[in-house]
């Protein structure tokens, strides 16, 4: 039986909860649009926006939520619990660097290079067509997001997780009552529908990056400077890069296959990628428990680490993994328990075959919930000690050796249901939940 510290239980709430607030909500942007175009358009408009939102997800999932953010969170979490608040300013300058110039490359690109993607990505007609238009939209607010993640990044290590969920709270409210008047056309609106649903999303990015733009320059504790850049340190600059490139390689492992199977899965019919589509959407929700206390964990630990409380350390790892493990299969049961009705919010009524499909492959992703939440939460506590490498290598795994090559051969080969991706990726995190707790206990058995 497990015995957690009752202090230490609310230290992680304190800041594990509002990180998985603030990632649902950012999560229910995608949500949201993928909900009201698919009551709006049904199949086309749902396999439109997943496609595009699934790329441009990807490349910031890749190179800053998981890359850049991590590593600056990690490094200045640890040189503020050695009270070294100077380092940890500078990694935050070179952090928001890096992410402007990330961010300039990736939102330039999908912008400029969205036809060529999308048919790589195996778009054809009406869904190549309205995908085109709806990622050049939305790459432009997506430059604005990404800067924003990097300073939220800095907030989250110096133990600030509420500024961040309060500007999510902005963007969605944003985002939903825009979606609202744009796709439908209300309020004497024009009726764009996927258009609207993109313009909607880049306006809420936009505005969210300004709230937390003011929030820094006033309030933060931790500022990014401009005399760290006419001081430019090349060391530092590295130690940040050494860090974040493991963990960058480790979403891209994940997010890569993922992207290759939607491409897979869209050759099996739209029926087939509309059913995933959705499932995938609610799933990405049931992520943000794993993600929000993972979060925690990678500061917590972090700081620990810093002031060389070792032992307290593996104890918020503990309770972070014992608490948001009990969430995820919360999550779990909810999709065994009620998979039609969720899966129906987001298409319409009469799409039966989509339903039905979709519920099927949403009662197997309640399998791998609980193994899903070990493996996230423990990476957290590996890269707030500063380990980004051993994660990513488990990652790498279970995704390119294991996943890609069952994907291949039922999927592209066989083309047999989409209900066997759901099992194949049940089988990927079970693995990677089992091996990361072993590998944790080897490495943090003192």
């Amino acid at each position: 039986m497990v015995i957690l510290n009752k202090k230490i239980i609310k230290e992680v709430l304190h800041l594990a909860l509002p990180a998985v607030g603030e990632m649902i909500l950012y999560m229910m942007i995608w949500v949201f649009d993928t909900m009201m175009v698919g009551q709006y358009g049904g199949q086309i408009a749902v396999s439109t926006v997943g496609l595009s939102s699934e790329i441009l997800y990807t490349l910031l999932n890749v190179f800053i939520a998981y890359g850049i953010s991590v590593g600056t969170v990690s490094l200045i979490s640890r040189r503020l619990g050695g009270n070294e608040k100077d380092f940890a300013e500078e990694y935050a300058t070179l952090g928001l660097l890096l992410g402007g110039i990330f961010s300039f490359l990736i939102s330039s690109t999908t912008f400029f290079a969205s036809p060529i993607i999308l048919k790589y990505a195996g778009a054809k007609g009406d869904v190549l067509k309205y995908g085109i238009m709806y990622m050049k939209i939305v790459s432009v607010g997506m430059f604005f997001h990404m800067l924003m993640n990097v300073l939220n990044s800095i907030l989250r290590g110096g133990k600030n997780t509420k500024t961040p969920l309060l500007a999510s709270v902005i963007i969605n409210i944003i985002n939903l009552f825009l979606d609202w008047v744009l796709i439908f056309g209300k309020l004497g609106f024009p009726e764009w529908g996927i258009r609207g649903a993109a313009i909607a999303t880049a306006i809420a990015h936009f505005s969210g990056f300004v709230f937390i733009v003011i929030y820094t320059a006033k309030h933060s504790q931790i500022k990014p400077r401009f005399k760290y850049i006419n001081n430019f340190s090349f060391k530092r600059c590295r130690e940040l890069i050494k860090l974040s490139m493991p963990s960058s390689f480790q979403e891209a492992a994940f997010s890569v296959i993922k992207l290759l199977g939607s491409v897979m899965i869209m050759n099996l019919g739209e029926v087939s990628f509309a059913a995933n589509q959705i499932t995938t959407a609610i799933e990405s929700v049931s992520f943000m428990p794993g993600n929000g206390f993972a979060v925690a964990t990678t500061t917590l630990v972090g700081h620990k680490v810093g002031e060389k409380k070792y032992k307290e350390a593996k104890e918020y790892v503990k309770t972070s993994t014992t608490l948001g493990v009990l969430l995820m299969t919360f999550c779990g049961v909810m999709f065994l328990i009620f998979p039609k009705f969720l899966i129906s919010l987001f298409i319409n009524k009469n799409e039966l075959d989509v339903i039905s499909l979709g519920a099927t492959c949403l009662m197997i992703a309640a399998v791998e919930q609980p193994f899903m939440g070990i493996h996230m939460i423990l990476t957290g506590a590996f890269s707030g000690a500063g380990d980004t490498k051993t994660p990513f290598i488990v990652s790498f795994i279970s995704n390119w050796l294991i996943r890609l090559p069952l994907m291949v051969y039922f999927i592209h080969i066989l083309k047999v249901s989409v209900i066997w991706v759901w099992w194949i990726t049940g089988v990927q995190w079970i693995i990677q939940g089992v091996v990361m707790y072993i590998i944790y206990r080897r490495k943090f058995h003192n």
